[in-house]
């Protein structure tokens, strides 16, 4: 029987991404070329690895009220579940249910829009799709009628091809994590060249809140960090890409069903639940 080594196999994944992305990084000079080169190579990246059950696009998320988040360069939802997307021009409207994770993506993880940092920065846009309302009601399953069940956490993270910070020892970038507090709060990012980081946080939903709205923003309004792990520069992707599924399929599962009753009265229509 012929073994295959996983070490080497996962190496040379990691070389193959991190090359595209330095390309990309080193050799497009426009900033908005840049940028969706890069974007774009994420995105084609997740597509290509992750099960067949996860959508990985640019988006902006809606809500039920109409409210919407600011542009978001990766979002991975769910279209399974999820009955509409509203696709324009190749850009795409995904209402708030549908969300398991969003991600900013830049270049380096060293950087500043205006006066804030890269990673401050994706924390806002993080923010504002927690910041929307989600809708959760009863579904048939297998025949049986199961209650609405409670929201989902949605990860938050950043994603970048390299680390220009003068100290390479974690330090800086664990004091801008620290920062991001609340719906800002990262979940994780990863560094291509450098490495991949996850946040372990303190705190647990109030499992009496009956609000399911309320009950999943007081969760990350009320948790604290407790610890920050960093993986080896060696097995970067890999170790996001390791992670990032185990928080999909182990951690979220399936997201709630969606109440469309609350989206029909943006048209003034009453759905019929029974047939």
């Amino acid at each position: 029987m012929n073994n295959i080594d996983l070490k080497q196999l996962f190496e040379g994944l990691q070389n193959q991404m991190t090359s595209q992305l330095n390309t990309n990084r080193e050799f497009i000079t426009h900033p908005g070329s840049k940028g969706d080169s890069l974007e774009n190579a994420w995105i084609e990246w997740l597509q290509k690895y992750l099960p067949n059950r996860y959508s990985v696009d640019k988006a902006i998320i809606i809500d039920h009220e109409g409210n919407t988040s600011h542009q978001i360069d990766i979002v991975i939802y769910d279209n399974w579940f999820t009955p509409f997307i509203f696709s324009q021009n190749g850009f795409h409207y995904i209402p708030a249910e549908g969300v398991y994770a969003v991600f900013e993506v830049k270049p380096d993880i060293q950087g500043f829009v205006g006066d804030k940092s890269y990673i401050e920065y994706a924390a806002e846009k993080i923010e504002s799709v927690r910041v929307l309302k989600r809708t959760s009601t009863l579904m048939i399953n297998s025949g049986r009628t199961t209650p609405a069940r409670p929201l989902t956490k949605i990860i938050g993270g950043i994603l970048t091809s390299t680390n220009s910070f003068t100290h390479k020892n974690n330090d800086t970038i664990i004091q801008h994590i620290t920062e991001q507090e609340g719906l800002k709060s990262i979940d994780i990012g990863c560094i291509a060249d450098y490495s991949f980081f996850y946040i372990d946080y303190d705190g647990s939903e109030d499992n009496e809140e009956k609000d399911f709205d309320k009950r999943i923003k007081d969760y990350y309004q009320n948790r604290t960090i407790s610890n920050i792990t960093f993986s080896d520069s060696s097995n970067s992707l890999v170790s996001f890409f390791l992670q990032l599924t185990n928080y999909l399929q182990q951690a979220i599962g399936t997201i709630p069903a969606i109440d469309l009753n609350a989206y029909s009265q943006a048209i003034g229509f009453k759905i019929d639940k029974e047939l």
